[in-house]
């Protein structure tokens, strides 16, 4: 039997298909990032070591040495946040290697504070001329993607969070806003003169239901997938939050009487019908927003939660 073409081995199965090599390869995750910065910078700093004349201290001009040190050791700092705290990924790593020609840029500048080099040498000019610039070049690309990389995750985030972002509010269970960004929230809809609909959530019993009976961890995993569940439910521009225990709250804008009580209820018979939930039936309690309310929007939160109790 003649051997089959790599093609018909592909879609047999017989071999696995291998994910299109991504443009920055060599440095994917920039697992040794750092390592390959220091050596750089040694390498850059031997023809100085080696053929430059060190300047004599008298001839330092020491507002350049820290304008330009402290500029490169801002970068440094900057590109050592962006390690920690992004994950890995195309754009990451064209922010990082922005931010290191931008550094490596400012290094060499530095370099020349402390070391002459003869006069024939033209290098050190053209590696302080190119590396600033391309930096700054690929940081702006990796800036553009990363904008891109934001409206996606803004559309993925619509039923968490609306019209501005703080990570200081974020429920670290259900990973939904907390009471006090519902509260902001309610605030700023009173402010630009809307009204809505408010509503919380919850299953009457749950502590001894559930908490005390299975154990904080099925509890706890109980209300992350309750969370979730109620988020898929939702349309855009509506908010969903945690607001303490097995309590939920809904914020429905531009929608009062009947529509936005029917719209509230089909989001608790969603927790009824839900097959892993509790043996408890949840209960719903909600309130019209007038767009001219004086009352707090913890006050609020308080009545909501004070009525869900007595349900």
């Amino acid at each position: 039997m003649a051997p089959m073409s790599l093609l018909k081995l592909l879609r047999a199965g017989l071999l696995p298909a291998r994910a299109p090599m991504p443009l920055l390869a060599p440095v994917l995750g920039l697992r040794h990032f750092g390592h390959g910065l220091l050596l750089l910078a040694a390498l850059l700093l031997l023809p100085y070591a080696l053929l430059g004349t060190p300047r004599p201290l008298a001839q330092w001009r020491w507002m350049d040495v820290l304008g330009e040190g402290g500029m490169s050791l801002m970068v440094a700092v900057w590109l050592a946040y962006l390690r920690a705290a992004r994950p890995a990924g195309p754009v990451t790593d064209r922010l990082c290697l922005g931010m290191a020609g931008m550094l490596l840029g400012g290094y060499v500048d530095l370099l020349d504070e402390f070391w002459l080099l003869p006069k024939a040498m033209v290098w050190d000019n053209w590696l302080e001329s190119l590396l600033t610039p391309l930096g700054m070049a690929v940081l702006t690309w990796g800036l553009h993607l990363w904008r891109q990389e934001q409206l996606a995750l803004n559309r993925q985030l619509g039923t968490r969070e609306r019209l501005f972002r703080d990570h200081r509010r974020i429920d670290t269970l259900t990973q939904l806003g907390d009471a006090a960004y519902m509260a902001a929230q309610i605030e700023l809809e009173r402010q630009a003169g809307r009204g809505g609909h408010l509503c919380m959530l919850g299953w009457p019993g749950f502590e001894a239901a559930v908490a005390r009976q299975q154990g904080l961890a099925a509890a706890d995993q109980l209300l992350r997938n309750a969370g979730s569940l109620l988020a898929l439910h939702l349309a855009p521009g509506e908010l969903l939050c945690r607001y303490a225990g097995d309590r939920f709250v809904l914020l429905l804008p531009a929608q009062q009487g009947g529509a936005a009580r029917a719209r509230a209820e089909l989001l608790r018979r969603a927790l009824q019908d839900w097959a892993q939930g509790p043996a408890l039936t949840p209960c719903l309690v909600g309130l019209d927003l007038a767009p001219d309310d004086r009352l707090a929007p913890e006050q609020r939160l308080q009545q909501l939660a004070s009525g869900l109790h007595g349900a």
